[in-house]
Protein backbone atom coordinates (compact mmCIF):
# COMPACT_ATOMS: atom_id res chain seq x y z
CA UNK A 1 0.00 0.00 0.00
CA UNK A 2 2.91 2.35 0.60
CA UNK A 3 4.40 1.16 -2.52
CA UNK A 4 1.87 2.36 -4.55
CA UNK A 5 1.17 5.95 -2.66
CA UNK A 6 5.04 6.83 -3.44
CA UNK A 7 4.34 5.69 -6.72
CA UNK A 8 1.73 7.69 -7.22
CA UNK A 9 3.28 10.63 -5.47
CA UNK A 10 6.27 10.32 -7.81
CA UNK A 11 3.78 10.94 -10.77
CA UNK A 12 2.40 13.37 -9.45
CA UNK A 13 5.49 15.09 -8.91
CA UNK A 14 6.53 14.23 -12.26
CA UNK A 15 3.26 15.70 -13.93
CA UNK A 16 3.55 18.67 -11.78
CA UNK A 17 6.75 19.49 -12.89
CA UNK A 18 5.93 19.34 -16.58
CA UNK A 19 3.03 21.23 -16.26
CA UNK A 20 5.21 23.91 -14.49
CA UNK A 21 7.94 23.63 -17.20
CA UNK A 22 5.24 24.46 -19.74
CA UNK A 23 4.01 27.50 -18.20
CA UNK A 24 7.64 28.88 -17.74
CA UNK A 25 8.60 27.98 -21.30
CA UNK A 26 5.00 29.78 -22.90
CA UNK A 27 5.61 32.90 -20.66
CA UNK A 28 9.14 32.88 -22.15
CA UNK A 29 7.44 32.66 -25.75
CA UNK A 30 7.26 36.49 -27.45
CA UNK A 31 4.72 35.30 -29.79
CA UNK A 32 3.67 37.74 -32.71
CA UNK A 33 3.14 40.35 -30.97
CA UNK A 34 4.66 43.16 -33.67
CA UNK A 35 3.85 41.29 -36.18
CA UNK A 36 3.54 43.48 -39.36
CA UNK A 37 1.81 41.55 -42.11
CA UNK A 38 3.63 42.07 -45.89
CA UNK A 39 0.69 43.97 -47.55
CA UNK A 40 0.84 46.46 -44.80
CA UNK A 41 4.96 47.14 -45.63
CA UNK A 42 6.78 49.13 -47.70
CA UNK A 43 10.16 46.82 -48.81
CA UNK A 44 12.83 49.22 -48.83
CA UNK A 45 16.08 48.12 -51.39
CA UNK A 46 17.85 51.12 -51.64
CA UNK A 47 18.25 54.46 -49.74
CA UNK A 48 19.84 57.77 -50.06
CA UNK A 49 20.46 60.78 -48.28
CA UNK A 50 21.36 64.79 -49.67
CA UNK A 51 22.31 67.67 -47.92
CA UNK A 52 20.09 70.70 -49.16
CA UNK A 53 20.22 74.10 -47.62
CA UNK A 54 21.31 72.67 -44.61
CA UNK A 55 18.91 70.20 -44.12
CA UNK A 56 18.57 66.47 -44.84
CA UNK A 57 16.56 65.00 -47.75
CA UNK A 58 16.36 61.35 -47.73
CA UNK A 59 15.25 59.04 -50.77
CA UNK A 60 14.08 55.51 -50.15
CA UNK A 61 14.00 53.50 -53.11
CA UNK A 62 10.72 50.86 -52.72
CA UNK A 63 9.87 47.52 -54.39
CA UNK A 64 6.76 46.87 -56.31
CA UNK A 65 6.37 43.13 -55.68
CA UNK A 66 3.38 42.40 -58.06
CA UNK A 67 5.86 44.53 -60.92
CA UNK A 68 8.62 42.31 -60.83
CA UNK A 69 6.90 38.86 -62.38
CA UNK A 70 6.99 37.70 -65.57
CA UNK A 71 3.89 38.19 -65.87
CA UNK A 72 3.27 41.62 -65.05
CA UNK A 73 6.71 42.49 -67.44
CA UNK A 74 4.41 44.50 -69.67
CA UNK A 75 2.37 46.44 -67.19
CA UNK A 76 3.07 50.03 -67.41
CA UNK A 77 4.02 50.61 -64.18
CA UNK A 78 7.83 50.56 -62.85
CA UNK A 79 9.36 47.74 -60.89
CA UNK A 80 10.04 49.95 -57.69
CA UNK A 81 9.28 53.59 -56.94
CA UNK A 82 11.07 56.71 -54.99
CA UNK A 83 10.17 58.85 -52.29
CA UNK A 84 11.72 61.44 -51.13
CA UNK A 85 11.10 64.02 -47.84
CA UNK A 86 13.23 66.32 -46.33
CA UNK A 87 13.96 67.40 -42.48
CA UNK A 88 16.53 68.56 -39.57
CA UNK A 89 17.28 64.98 -39.09
CA UNK A 90 17.53 61.97 -40.98
CA UNK A 91 15.13 60.18 -38.42
CA UNK A 92 12.14 63.08 -39.28
CA UNK A 93 12.80 62.81 -43.03
CA UNK A 94 11.83 59.17 -42.77
CA UNK A 95 8.98 60.06 -41.14
CA UNK A 96 7.71 62.70 -42.98
CA UNK A 97 7.61 60.22 -46.38
CA UNK A 98 4.18 58.63 -44.48
CA UNK A 99 2.74 61.88 -45.99
CA UNK A 100 3.27 60.23 -49.13
CA UNK A 101 3.74 56.65 -48.91
CA UNK A 102 0.73 54.58 -48.15
CA UNK A 103 2.61 51.81 -46.33
CA UNK A 104 5.55 52.19 -43.77
CA UNK A 105 8.86 51.85 -45.38
CA UNK A 106 10.91 48.49 -44.06
CA UNK A 107 14.22 49.35 -44.20
CA UNK A 108 15.37 45.54 -43.00
CA UNK A 109 16.24 44.48 -46.80
CA UNK A 110 17.94 47.33 -47.72
CA UNK A 111 20.67 46.73 -50.47
CA UNK A 112 22.38 50.10 -51.01
CA UNK A 113 22.90 53.60 -48.75
CA UNK A 114 24.16 56.13 -51.25
CA UNK A 115 25.23 59.26 -49.71
CA UNK A 116 25.96 62.48 -51.96
CA UNK A 117 29.12 64.10 -52.31
CA UNK A 118 27.71 67.68 -50.18
CA UNK A 119 26.83 64.89 -47.60
CA UNK A 120 29.50 63.54 -47.35
CA UNK A 121 31.73 66.41 -47.28
CA UNK A 122 29.64 67.93 -44.15
CA UNK A 123 30.15 64.56 -42.53
CA UNK A 124 28.56 61.34 -42.40
CA UNK A 125 28.69 60.48 -38.73
CA UNK A 126 25.24 61.50 -37.68
CA UNK A 127 23.89 59.34 -41.03
CA UNK A 128 25.58 56.24 -39.63
CA UNK A 129 25.05 56.67 -36.15
CA UNK A 130 21.07 55.96 -37.41
CA UNK A 131 21.85 53.36 -39.36
CA UNK A 132 23.58 51.30 -36.77
CA UNK A 133 21.16 52.70 -33.97
CA UNK A 134 17.63 51.67 -35.34
CA UNK A 135 16.86 47.89 -34.85
CA UNK A 136 15.31 47.89 -38.67
CA UNK A 137 18.50 48.37 -40.28
CA UNK A 138 20.72 45.30 -40.93
CA UNK A 139 24.48 46.21 -41.56
CA UNK A 140 25.35 43.90 -44.37
CA UNK A 141 24.37 46.73 -47.27
CA UNK A 142 26.70 48.69 -49.31
CA UNK A 143 27.75 52.18 -48.89
CA UNK A 144 28.96 54.50 -51.81
CA UNK A 145 29.48 58.05 -52.49
CA UNK A 146 27.60 59.77 -55.13
CA UNK A 147 29.68 61.83 -57.31
CA UNK A 148 28.41 64.52 -59.46
CA UNK A 149 24.81 63.71 -59.52
CA UNK A 150 22.83 63.81 -55.68
CA UNK A 151 21.52 60.59 -54.28
CA UNK A 152 17.93 61.37 -55.27
CA UNK A 153 18.82 61.56 -58.71
CA UNK A 154 20.95 59.20 -58.84
CA UNK A 155 17.75 56.72 -57.38
CA UNK A 156 15.90 57.67 -60.50
CA UNK A 157 18.38 56.13 -62.91
CA UNK A 158 16.14 52.56 -64.36
CA UNK A 159 18.85 50.19 -65.01
CA UNK A 160 18.70 46.94 -67.63
CA UNK A 161 19.08 43.54 -66.80
CA UNK A 162 17.91 43.78 -63.38
CA UNK A 163 14.21 45.48 -63.24
CA UNK A 164 15.18 46.92 -59.93
CA UNK A 165 17.99 49.46 -59.70
CA UNK A 166 19.05 48.28 -56.33
CA UNK A 167 19.91 44.74 -57.19
CA UNK A 168 21.90 46.07 -60.21
CA UNK A 169 23.57 48.62 -57.99
CA UNK A 170 24.41 45.61 -55.44
CA UNK A 171 25.45 42.88 -57.97
CA UNK A 172 27.68 45.19 -60.21
CA UNK A 173 29.64 45.88 -56.94
CA UNK A 174 30.07 42.57 -55.56
CA UNK A 175 31.06 41.49 -58.84
CA UNK A 176 33.46 44.39 -59.85
CA UNK A 177 35.20 44.17 -56.42
CA UNK A 178 35.67 40.44 -57.51
CA UNK A 179 37.45 41.49 -60.73
CA UNK A 180 37.98 44.71 -61.46
CA UNK A 181 40.39 46.15 -58.49
CA UNK A 182 39.28 49.83 -58.68
CA UNK A 183 36.21 48.97 -57.14
CA UNK A 184 35.72 47.78 -53.54
CA UNK A 185 32.50 47.12 -51.22
CA UNK A 186 32.11 48.60 -47.80
CA UNK A 187 29.17 47.32 -45.30
CA UNK A 188 27.92 49.74 -42.39
CA UNK A 189 29.83 47.86 -39.52
CA UNK A 190 33.42 48.43 -41.91
CA UNK A 191 32.51 52.09 -42.28
CA UNK A 192 32.13 52.68 -38.29
CA UNK A 193 35.48 50.80 -37.52
CA UNK A 194 37.69 52.89 -39.74
CA UNK A 195 36.44 56.01 -38.68
CA UNK A 196 36.89 55.14 -35.57
CA UNK A 197 40.56 53.77 -35.63
CA UNK A 198 43.51 55.46 -34.47
CA UNK A 199 45.52 54.07 -37.46
CA UNK A 200 43.33 53.81 -40.50
CA UNK A 201 41.06 56.46 -42.24
CA UNK A 202 37.95 55.20 -44.58
CA UNK A 203 37.46 55.22 -47.97
CA UNK A 204 34.64 54.50 -50.16
CA UNK A 205 33.53 53.58 -53.96
CA UNK A 206 32.32 56.47 -55.98
CA UNK A 207 29.36 56.19 -58.04
CA UNK A 208 28.36 58.54 -61.03
CA UNK A 209 25.43 59.01 -63.48
CA UNK A 210 26.94 58.35 -67.51
CA UNK A 211 24.91 59.36 -70.58
CA UNK A 212 21.77 61.20 -70.91
CA UNK A 213 20.21 61.38 -67.09
CA UNK A 214 16.38 62.70 -68.40
CA UNK A 215 16.09 59.90 -70.54
CA UNK A 216 17.31 57.95 -67.48
CA UNK A 217 14.88 58.17 -65.58
CA UNK A 218 12.42 56.59 -68.11
CA UNK A 219 11.37 53.09 -69.36
CA UNK A 220 13.07 54.41 -72.83
CA UNK A 221 16.33 53.90 -70.88
CA UNK A 222 15.73 50.31 -71.06
CA UNK A 223 13.90 49.86 -74.07
CA UNK A 224 16.63 49.35 -76.41
CA UNK A 225 19.99 47.23 -76.63
CA UNK A 226 21.79 50.81 -76.32
CA UNK A 227 21.57 52.29 -72.64
CA UNK A 228 21.25 56.02 -72.77
CA UNK A 229 22.46 56.71 -69.33
CA UNK A 230 23.92 54.24 -66.70
CA UNK A 231 25.23 53.78 -63.16
CA UNK A 232 29.04 53.60 -63.48
CA UNK A 233 31.06 52.78 -60.51
CA UNK A 234 34.65 55.38 -60.55
CA UNK A 235 37.17 55.97 -58.06
CA UNK A 236 37.48 55.97 -54.29
CA UNK A 237 36.44 59.20 -51.90
CA UNK A 238 39.10 59.58 -49.10
CA UNK A 239 37.81 60.56 -45.68
CA UNK A 240 39.72 62.41 -42.75
CA UNK A 241 37.67 60.86 -40.29
CA UNK A 242 33.73 61.07 -41.59
CA UNK A 243 34.41 63.62 -43.79
CA UNK A 244 34.92 64.01 -47.50
CA UNK A 245 38.13 65.40 -48.52
CA UNK A 246 39.28 63.91 -51.81
CA UNK A 247 38.71 60.81 -54.73
CA UNK A 248 41.64 58.80 -56.12
CA UNK A 249 41.33 58.14 -59.08
CA UNK A 250 40.83 54.43 -61.23
CA UNK A 251 44.94 53.88 -61.18
CA UNK A 252 45.39 55.05 -57.73
CA UNK A 253 42.35 53.03 -56.59
CA UNK A 254 44.16 49.96 -58.18
CA UNK A 255 46.78 50.71 -56.21
CA UNK A 256 44.91 51.23 -52.80
CA UNK A 257 43.97 47.83 -52.82
CA UNK A 258 46.73 46.74 -53.97
CA UNK A 259 48.59 47.67 -51.09
CA UNK A 260 45.50 46.70 -48.37
CA UNK A 261 45.66 43.15 -49.92
CA UNK A 262 42.08 43.27 -51.38
CA UNK A 263 42.36 42.55 -54.62
CA UNK A 264 41.06 38.78 -56.18
CA UNK A 265 41.67 39.60 -60.07
CA UNK A 266 42.29 42.16 -62.06
CA UNK A 267 44.23 42.74 -65.76
CA UNK A 268 47.05 44.91 -66.52
CA UNK A 269 49.74 44.86 -69.31
CA UNK A 270 53.26 45.57 -70.34
CA UNK A 271 54.26 47.25 -73.19
CA UNK A 272 56.17 45.02 -75.92
CA UNK A 273 59.73 46.36 -77.04
CA UNK A 274 57.99 46.49 -80.56
CA UNK A 275 54.45 47.25 -80.67
CA UNK A 276 51.69 46.31 -79.16
CA UNK A 277 50.88 44.82 -75.64
CA UNK A 278 51.31 42.04 -73.24
CA UNK A 279 47.90 41.64 -71.02
CA UNK A 280 48.39 39.70 -67.49
CA UNK A 281 45.44 38.63 -65.30
CA UNK A 282 46.37 38.66 -61.89
CA UNK A 283 44.54 36.13 -60.02
CA UNK A 284 45.81 35.96 -56.72
CA UNK A 285 47.64 38.86 -54.16
CA UNK A 286 48.89 38.54 -50.80
CA UNK A 287 50.23 41.96 -49.11
CA UNK A 288 52.04 42.35 -45.92
CA UNK A 289 52.99 45.51 -44.00
CA UNK A 290 55.80 45.99 -41.06
CA UNK A 291 56.84 49.25 -39.03
CA UNK A 292 60.20 49.65 -38.56
CA UNK A 293 61.75 52.16 -36.57
CA UNK A 294 64.95 53.86 -37.83
CA UNK A 295 67.07 56.27 -36.52
CA UNK A 296 64.27 57.36 -34.32
CA UNK A 297 61.84 57.56 -36.98
CA UNK A 298 58.79 55.51 -38.30
CA UNK A 299 59.40 53.43 -41.73
CA UNK A 300 57.13 50.84 -43.30
CA UNK A 301 57.90 48.00 -45.14
CA UNK A 302 55.81 47.03 -47.99
CA UNK A 303 55.39 43.60 -49.41
CA UNK A 304 53.18 42.10 -52.04
CA UNK A 305 53.35 38.80 -53.67
CA UNK A 306 51.10 38.26 -57.15
CA UNK A 307 50.44 35.36 -58.84
CA UNK A 308 48.79 36.22 -62.72
CA UNK A 309 48.13 34.30 -65.89
CA UNK A 310 48.67 35.65 -69.88
CA UNK A 311 45.85 36.63 -70.83
CA UNK A 312 47.04 37.97 -74.64
CA UNK A 313 49.84 38.61 -76.61
CA UNK A 314 49.21 41.63 -79.45
CA UNK A 315 53.04 41.73 -80.12
CA UNK A 316 55.46 39.49 -82.69
CA UNK A 317 58.36 37.48 -82.11
CA UNK A 318 57.74 36.84 -77.93
CA UNK A 319 58.49 33.34 -77.85
CA UNK A 320 57.01 32.64 -74.21
CA UNK A 321 58.31 29.14 -74.27
CA UNK A 322 61.79 30.28 -73.11
CA UNK A 323 61.96 31.11 -69.34
CA UNK A 324 64.20 34.05 -69.46
CA UNK A 325 61.10 35.79 -71.63
CA UNK A 326 58.93 34.54 -68.72
CA UNK A 327 60.99 36.27 -66.45
CA UNK A 328 61.27 39.44 -68.23
CA UNK A 329 57.60 39.75 -68.53
CA UNK A 330 57.44 39.39 -64.72
CA UNK A 331 60.15 42.04 -63.47
CA UNK A 332 58.23 45.06 -66.09
CA UNK A 333 55.04 43.91 -63.83
CA UNK A 334 57.10 44.34 -60.44
CA UNK A 335 58.55 47.18 -61.70
CA UNK A 336 54.96 48.84 -63.20
CA UNK A 337 53.41 48.15 -59.76
CA UNK A 338 55.76 49.54 -57.44
CA UNK A 339 55.51 52.70 -59.40
CA UNK A 340 52.06 52.78 -59.23
CA UNK A 341 52.15 51.95 -55.62
CA UNK A 342 54.81 54.91 -55.08
CA UNK A 343 52.92 57.23 -56.54
CA UNK A 344 49.58 56.55 -54.95
CA UNK A 345 51.50 56.82 -51.69
CA UNK A 346 52.99 60.01 -52.28
CA UNK A 347 49.54 61.57 -53.51
CA UNK A 348 47.85 60.32 -50.13
CA UNK A 349 50.58 61.82 -48.45
CA UNK A 350 50.92 65.25 -49.85
CA UNK A 351 47.51 65.88 -51.14
CA UNK A 352 45.40 64.21 -48.69
CA UNK A 353 47.65 63.80 -45.60
CA UNK A 354 45.34 61.18 -43.94
CA UNK A 355 46.54 57.57 -43.25
CA UNK A 356 43.99 55.19 -45.97
CA UNK A 357 46.19 52.58 -45.95
CA UNK A 358 46.58 51.29 -42.31
CA UNK A 359 49.83 52.52 -41.94
CA UNK A 360 49.42 53.12 -38.46
CA UNK A 361 47.32 49.71 -37.38
CA UNK A 362 50.31 48.07 -38.92
CA UNK A 363 53.08 49.78 -37.05
CA UNK A 364 50.44 49.48 -33.77
CA UNK A 365 51.48 46.05 -34.20
CA UNK A 366 54.74 45.92 -34.78
CA UNK A 367 55.82 48.83 -32.22
CA UNK A 368 52.43 48.97 -29.63
CA UNK A 369 54.85 51.13 -27.36
CA UNK A 370 56.33 53.62 -29.49
CA UNK A 371 52.52 53.42 -30.93
CA UNK A 372 51.02 54.99 -27.65
CA UNK A 373 53.65 57.87 -28.59
CA UNK A 374 52.82 58.61 -31.71
CA UNK A 375 49.20 58.16 -32.58
CA UNK A 376 48.10 61.44 -31.61
CA UNK A 377 50.24 62.96 -34.38
CA UNK A 378 50.13 60.12 -36.92
CA UNK A 379 48.16 61.88 -39.42
CA UNK A 380 49.99 65.56 -39.04
CA UNK A 381 53.62 64.83 -38.03
CA UNK A 382 54.43 60.90 -39.18
CA UNK A 383 52.80 59.60 -41.83
CA UNK A 384 53.21 62.62 -44.33
CA UNK A 385 57.03 61.80 -44.09
CA UNK A 386 56.79 58.22 -43.65
CA UNK A 387 59.48 56.40 -45.55
CA UNK A 388 58.18 53.31 -47.17
CA UNK A 389 60.31 50.58 -48.09
CA UNK A 390 58.07 48.50 -51.54
CA UNK A 391 58.59 45.15 -52.95
CA UNK A 392 56.92 43.51 -55.53
CA UNK A 393 57.01 39.80 -56.29
CA UNK A 394 54.78 38.70 -59.46
CA UNK A 395 54.79 35.09 -60.79
CA UNK A 396 53.40 34.00 -64.14
CA UNK A 397 52.06 30.70 -63.75
CA UNK A 398 50.44 30.41 -67.42
CA UNK A 399 50.99 31.39 -70.35
CA UNK A 400 48.12 29.95 -72.12
CA UNK A 401 47.05 27.01 -74.41
CA UNK A 402 50.09 28.09 -77.00
CA UNK A 403 53.74 29.17 -76.42
CA UNK A 404 53.94 30.61 -80.35
CA UNK A 405 50.79 33.55 -80.98
CA UNK A 406 49.62 32.74 -84.48
CA UNK A 407 50.48 36.88 -84.90
CA UNK A 408 54.08 35.56 -86.03
CA UNK A 409 52.67 34.07 -88.91
CA UNK A 410 50.58 36.92 -90.10
CA UNK A 411 52.30 38.89 -92.93
CA UNK A 412 51.29 42.09 -94.62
Amino acid sequence: MQTSRKASEHWMKRILAVLLLHIVITLLLSGCWNRRELNELAIAVAAGVDWVDGRYRLSVQVAIPGQITAKRSGSPQAPATLFTAEGDTIFEAARRITQISPRKIYFSHLRMFLVDEAMAREGIAKVLDLLSRDHEFRPDFYLVITKGATAEETLKIMTPMETIPANKLYDSLQISEKVWSPSMAVTLDQLISDITSSGKHPVLTGLVITGNRDLGKTKKNVENIDTPSQLKYSGLAVFKFDKLIGWLNEKDSRGYRLIRGQVKSSVAFVPCRNDGKVILETLRTDAKMKGKIIESRPSMDIRINLEGNIGAVECSGLDLSQPATVRDLEVEMEEKITQSLESVIHKVQTEFKVDIFGFGEAFHRSHPKAWKEMKDAWNDRYFPNLKTHIQVDYKIRRTGTTNDSFLNDLKE
